[in-house]
């Protein structure tokens, strides 16, 4: 199966690319999409749907893990997030990709086995569980690997899964 891992955003889009078979995880691609803050939003938005379509078409996902949005404050950022999030939404929706949301929560019990666990120590057993020398750079590409390792672990279950 192959998972395409996505952390939303508007200035940073984390993507990562793994592929799973049984209990092994083999890491494609990862990266982000960044748009240039002071660029007009819907240029912004324009250039996160392009750059996920190209990004579907290329690695063709089984699908799509992507984080459950949740904000405590600032709510204009969370509008902005939310509407880079629909985009992403959309170009999966174009490609016939199912989507599957995780909580920041659900990401690290799946991950570290550990529901509270720290940022960097999520970060790190992405790099161990992926076999990689060092932790993906930019953050968001190894939190968009970290969902896709999160779905990996959750789809054992599903039905049409192994």
């Amino acid at each position: 199966m192959r998972i395409l891992g996505i952390d939303p955003g508007y200035a940073i889009v984390g993507f990562g690319v793994l592929d799973y078979a049984g209990a092994r995880f083999a890491p494609i691609e990862y990266g982000a999409v960044t748009t240039e803050a002071g660029t007009d939003f819907l240029l912004r938005l324009k250039a996160i749907h392009d750059d996920l379509n190209f990004i579907l078409d290329r690695f063709t996902p089984d699908c799509i893990s992507i984080e459950r949005l949740f904000f405590y404050s600032n709510k204009t950022t969370a509008i902005d997030v939310a509407q880079a999030r629909g985009v992403i939404l959309l170009a999966a929706a174009q490609h016939s990709v199912p989507v599957y949301e995780y909580t920041p929560l659900q990401v690290k019990q799946a991950v570290v086995g550990y529901g509270r666990a720290e940022k960097r120590q999520v970060m790190d057993m992405t790099r161990r569980i992926l076999g990689l020398q060092d932790i993906p750079k930019p953050d968001d590409a190894a939190d968009a690997l970290a969902l896709a390792i999160c779905h990996a672990h959750c789809c054992k279950g599903m039905r049409g899964y192994q």
